[in-house]
């Protein structure tokens, strides 16, 4: 399984990927998020689902970044491209690999800002084609395994919260995941754009680098339960332990 998160905030994008691969007993790991940056031109794409799709869709389509004659000016169009070759890949190889037992399940996650772009963009690309824009109501995509980390999101992060709060609050997310599933690990990689750079910073983190940050939020969480007020459970608690 897979963790790849996007964040869209109003002055940047945020990107948070795992990095592990798990397959039957067998654990490797292999960086997820692709970053295509040539003068004001700057996106990124992660993915989740059968690598062999993901890379023959990611290998055609950095052939067409490469061979067209008119870089493309705007996100949504690149989006287009890629997901053209989705389906080039689907025609291809979709039939051969439910006939084995597997399904077409690719994700895509793409941020980024092209030179024609009045502000940057996040988009979540389905198997299909089709794709969806982030707006003020979903500031965030998720693909991957989605339930454990999504919760902590929809409460806390907006399009107004800031670079550093929504990196936290990706980074908790990620950790909520990691620990309720054995398919979500470390190493991780972390994407900051700022809007208008045109320029995408990547880093990759190791789990010692984050042991204190874990260790803090999960004491958080058991100082916040404490501090709730509990009068209610008096009222079906009867006779038994008296409120911690």
């Amino acid at each position: 399984m897979t963790y790849c998160l996007g964040i869209k905030t109003r002055k940047s994008l945020i990107g948070i990927a795992d990095t592990r691969i798990t397959s039957g007993n067998q654990t490797t790991f292999a960086k997820k998020i692709s970053v295509h940056q040539h003068e004001q031109n700057s996106l990124f794409v992660m993915t989740s689902g059968l690598r062999s799709v993901r890379d023959k869709a990611l290998t055609y389509f950095d052939e067409v970044l490469e061979e067209t004659d008119k870089p493309f000016n705007k996100l949504y169009k690149a989006v287009n491209a890629l997901a053209e070759q989705l389906r080039r890949v689907a025609a291809e190889d979709k039939k051969s690999l439910q006939e084995s037992g597997l399904d077409f399940n690719l994700h895509a996650i793409v941020g980024g800002q092209l030179r024609d772009d009045p502000e940057h963009k996040l988009y979540l690309l389905y198997p299909e084609g089709n794709w969806v824009e982030s707006s003020l109501a979903t500031p965030f995509f998720i693909i991957g395994n989605t339930g454990y980390g999504k919760p902590i999101l929809h409460r806390v992060v907006t399009p107004d919260s800031t670079t550093e709060f929504a990196l936290k609050a990706g980074f908790i997310s990620f950790d909520a995941t990691r620990l309720s599933t054995n398919d979500v690990g470390f190493p991780i990689d972390v994407l900051v754009y700022n809007q208008n750079s045109f320029n995408m910073e990547v880093q990759r983190f190791e789990r010692d680098e984050f042991a204190g940050i874990s260790k803090t939020w999960n004491e958080s969480i058991v100082d916040t339960i404490h501090a709730i007020d509990g009068q209610w459970i008096n009222k079906v608690r009867g006779d038994g332990d008296k409120q911690q």
